[in-house]
């Protein structure tokens, strides 16, 4: 089992944790955000938190997207802007983001995702045969989809929501990349059709949410479907060889769970890697984000 945090990245930093929140640095902003994995207290006096804030999110009592996303308000400092760049760079690879404060607390990126971005560039680097097509499935702003770009894969973006998808355009863009294939569907509905077209990659990442709704309102709970797009994702596979990126940030879902379900769908590929992903704040403490198996 892998335990997996970034590691030299000067752009993000996370202060600290507990109480339910976390205190994180983007760039030269620190942003407070509810943090329902963090249960323990905090290092720092409430007077620091405060201090610190450029941007603080403040949960709205009984409001919730379908989704299970908290909804509320930012409440600001002067100089805190609404949208903001920062970098990410590993090897030869230098990864842009545009980042921008939404009503549901999320800020376009999610930076505990710097290893998997890591492992998707160098598989495909190791892969001869190119250009490596690569399908990233419930894409958000394509941070995955830029590390597979960078590293010279064919790549196709999937996304149901239209706006996130000019979103990870704008990250490519700003990123100094070009040709991302994009595509707003629903992500099971494009691997059946794949599967009928006969289309095969040498790379899969997957990143299914929770919940989730499609383009025309498909609904998606990721107990119901993950084995049925798994099974999707086997059949459109490069039978010479393929490599996954499956992450899941559902809170009852064990590593196991999504090695099993590597294991299942890609028995060729030996014993898949599998573990949490999770940032450490100054303090030390540990805060579980993601739980990953990827082969």
């Amino acid at each position: 089992m892998l335990l997996l945090t970034p590691q030299n990245w000067p752009d993000y930093e996370l202060i600290d944790s507990g109480g339910y929140e976390k205190l994180e640095r983007f760039g030269q902003y620190v942003l407070r955000r509810p943090e329902p994995q963090a249960v323990w207290e905090k290092s720092l006096p409430e007077t620091d938190w405060e201090r610190k804030a450029d941007a603080w999110f403040k949960k709205e009592k009984g409001k919730s997207a379908p989704e299970g996303n908290e909804k509320g308000e930012w409440a600001l400092t002067p100089r805190m802007p609404q949208q903001w760049t920062i970098q990410y760079t590993y090897k030869e690879m230098t990864l842009r983001f545009r980042l921008g404060l939404t009503a549901f607390k999320h800020i376009g990126i999610f930076p505990e995702q710097a290893r998997n971005w890591d492992y998707i560039y160098d598989s495909v680097r190791q892969i001869k045969a190119q250009p490596v097509r690569t399908l990233n499935l419930f894409a958000y702003t394509g941070g995955a989809s830029l590390a597979a770009k960078a590293a010279g894969a064919d790549v196709t973006h999937v996304d149901s929501v239209r706006p996130v998808l000019s979103w990870a355009r704008e990250n490519m863009e700003a990123s100094r990349l070009d040709n991302i294939r994009w595509v707003w569907e629903d992500a099971l509905k494009f691997v059946k059709r794949e599967v009928k077209r006969g289309n095969r990659y040498q790379g899969i990442l997957l990143d299914p949410p929770a919940y989730g709704r499609g383009p025309a309102g498909e609904r998606w709970i990721l107990e119901d479907g993950i084995a049925e797009l798994m099974d999707g994702c086997r059949k459109i596979a490069d039978d010479a060889g393929c490599f996954c990126v499956l992450n899941l940030y559902s809170m009852g879902f064990s590593s196991l769970i999504a090695e099993n379900l590597m294991r299942n769908c890609f028995p060729r590929a030996g014993n898949p890697g599998y573990g949490e992903l999770f940032l450490t704040d100054r303090f030390g403490k540990r805060l579980p984000l993601s739980v990953f198996s990827r082969t």
